[in-house]
């Protein structure tokens, strides 16, 4: 199967992680493609990746932005980037290390083989899969998945997993441009959606483990904006049913 694929990675000062992170994914078996999306790091992450574009010229590529504009507008720029360009399978990872490189393989593999729309690296989906966590982070994060399943009847163990492929036609079919949340209530809408659109999901289990280089960007705020999110998700989808994007412009 010869299909293209992207892994987008958004950074904010992953200076001490960037280097490793590119370098492990440009030596994976099935020529992953790799855009990074630098919201103006101050510690120069962005010129680590410009540096690195020589050596992978063809495989690598960079969009700069001028200041932190939120998680989910990375990840949009990043899938209508790659949906202009032809891509079959986009996915989502984090620069940090807590999602292991190797595990590409096996979300790819689930959609491209065992036909999923979307593959979903989740922590939980046989037990608690997570290294290196305080406990009261493991506890809010797995009842936080418990909560958006009570709320919304998402049946997705890892609600707020940031590890994913999807194939192109997910991407397509959501209204890219109206989607609501920009922080950690992002992850969640998105499955949401997918999964009101009616695209098959599965959960591929994988151990997350905690940075051990730089700074996490988790905060009180984004947490809030999930937790209301959610109640405003399951309301919206109440009275506005969920449509297919028929859109052709990407």
């Amino acid at each position: 199967m010869n299909h293209k694929k992207l892994v987008i990675i958004p950074t904010f000062n992953e200076l001490e992680n960037i280097s490793d992170m590119i370098q492990k994914v440009m030596n994976l078996d099935g020529e992953f493609e790799l855009l990074i999306i630098d919201d103006g790091s101050p510690d120069g992450t962005a010129n680590i990746v410009k540096s690195l574009q020589k050596e992978f010229p063809s495989r690598l590529f960079l969009i700069e932005r001028e200041k932190k504009l939120g998680l989910g507008t990375a990840y949009i720029t990043g899938f209508e980037w790659a949906l202009t360009r032809g891509y079959d399978y986009i996915f989502e990872m984090d620069a940090d290390f807590s999602h292991n490189p190797e595990d590409l393989i096996r979300l790819y593999e689930a959609c491209a083989i065992k036909g999923f729309d979307l593959a979903i690296g989740s922590r939980y989906i046989t037990g608690v899969n997570v290294v290196n966590w305080p406990i009261g982070r493991v506890l809010m994060s797995y009842f936080a998945s418990v909560y958006v399943n009570f709320i919304t009847g998402l049946p997705v163990k890892d609600a707020t997993a940031g590890f994913k492929c999807y194939h192109r036609s997910v991407l397509k079919g959501i209204k890219l441009k109206e989607v609501k949340f920009i922080g950690y209530a992002f992850q969640i809408e998105m499955k949401f959606t997918a999964w009101k659109l009616g695209f098959k999901i599965t959960e591929v289990p994988i151990i997350f483990t905690d940075r051990t280089k730089g700074t996490s960007k988790m905060s009180s705020g984004i947490f809030k904006e999930a937790v209301l999110g959610v109640i405003w998700m399951k309301i919206k989808s109440l009275f506005s049913p969920y449509q297919l994007n028929q859109s052709e412009s990407i």
